[in-house]
């Protein structure tokens, strides 16, 4: 069983901000957000994950593909760029 770091989009930060709270219906983020949470397998990447008994957890895939394809939305096609 593959061990990723926990998604804390739905957490209350130091400012009582909640990110999924901030997305809003109808907008290019939500589609995304929507898609990549239930339209998409991102099931075959835990293959290729073995940290379940070692190692630091992992981004999930479905954090990691929702930031690299908003980033190619927003023209960023380098990842340094988008880490920005």
């Amino acid at each position: 069983m593959a061990n990723y770091k926990p998604d804390l989009s739905c957490q209350n930060k130091f400012i009582p901000v909640n990110f999924s709270e901030q997305i809003l219906p109808g907008t290019f983020e939500y589609a995304l957000c929507y898609i990549v949470e239930n339209k998409l397998d991102l099931s075959g990447f835990d293959a290729w994950y073995n940290n379940d008994k070692t190692g630091a957890a992992a981004y999930s895939p479905s954090v990691m593909l929702k930031i690299i394809l908003l980033g190619y939305a927003h023209g960023l096609i380098s990842s340094r760029r988008i880490a920005k």
